[in-house]
């Protein structure tokens, strides 16, 4: 009987004698990869070549000015500074208020819930997911406005000092927390259910070392289930926010706009991008589309650079995979 050198290195198959299945995945996913960077491409160079015409036109600086005016070409003024702003502004309340949420209804089906309950909440919080945007929208303008009037006035005469929340308070509480509110549930399911998984996966035996040296449940959530699982985490945060900055129908049905820079949360005002070409597109004709598509070019590079920024945040974590 042969005894077989368990050290010995695997029998390499030479490359011209690989399987054909492997041969037709192999370039399969090297196609697929190539694809997604041809679209991504495409898009670029369809905005900027759309764009190119009101932006060689526009006599205001395009990213500092407010105004929106860009029916002729002979006098164009229009700016995205104030639906820049507005865009981030909406997306970062969304952000503050739905990532604490998330990462915490995470750990509790993880690590805390019973496992009939687990898998509920589980399914309940991927159904959150499956609800279309105007669905968010229609209960944000008929119901979350009305409810968030009584709790903005005590929010102002309590936090007034803040500039954040000094009134006067909108009487109709379409104001940019509302949208914010509105934004982070829709955005809770996607860091939910991602951070979920990537609970899943921190190995047992960091979580029983932890509490064999006396730890408890949450100091071993602290030293070695967090540290952990961190970068996936934040890829869910950084998809949410994604999520938060291209969001359409809800912020236009929810938000009373206005073009203008303002920090002033129970206030109404502001706009964001998304949701002003949605608004303007229907009445826009000739220079006008040039202007909407040269405002969704802005719109296309703040998402990529914060995708960007993700992914050098994650690759400084991958001491933790």
């Amino acid at each position: 009987m042969t005894v077989t050198d368990p050290s010995a290195a695997p029998r390499r198959i030479p490359r011209g004698k690989r399987r054909v299945g492997d041969v037709v995945f192999a370039n399969t996913a090297r196609g697929s990869g190539i694809l997604i960077l041809a679209i991504l491409a495409g898009v670029a160079a369809f905005l900027i070549i759309q764009s190119s015409d009101s932006l060689s036109a526009n006599v205001a600086n395009f990213f500092t000015t407010s105004e929106w005016d860009a029916n002729t070409r002979e006098e164009p003024a229009f700016g995205i500074a104030a639906l820049a702003f507005g865009t981030v502004l909406a997306a970062g309340i969304a952000l503050v208020i739905a990532t604490p949420v998330a990462i915490g209804i995470a750990l509790f089906i993880v690590y805390y819930a019973p496992r009939r309950l687990a898998s509920l909440l589980g399914y309940l919080v991927d159904l959150l997911a499956a609800i279309p945007s105007v669905v968010y929208g229609l209960w944000g303008i008929g119901w979350l406005v009305v409810q968030l009037r009584g709790p903005f006035d005590a929010m102002e005469r309590a936090l007034g000092w803040i500039p954040l929340f000094a009134g006067p308070v909108s009487t109709t509480g379409r104001t940019m927390l509302s949208v914010g509110i509105v934004l982070a549930v829709m955005i809770l399911p996607i860091i939910t259910a991602i951070s979920r998984d990537v609970l899943h996966q921190v190995p047992r035996d960091h979580r029983e070392a932890a509490l064999a040296l006396g730890a408890t449940r949450w100091e071993m959530i602290r030293i070695a289930v967090l540290p952990y699982g961190r970068p996936g985490i934040i890829g869910g945060v950084m998809l949410g926010l994604g999520r938060a900055l291209g969001e359409t129908m809800a912020v236009a049905m929810v938000l009373s706009p206005s073009l203008v820079i303002s920090w002033f949360l129970l206030q109404s005002g502001n706009q964001t991008i998304a949701a002003h070409i949605a608004l303007q597109y229907p009445e826009a004709t000739g220079y006008g589309v040039s202007a909407l598509i040269a405002a969704g070019l802005m719109l296309f590079a703040i998402t990529l650079v914060v995708n960007v920024v993700a992914r050098l945040v994650i690759a400084r974590r991958k001491e933790f995979r």
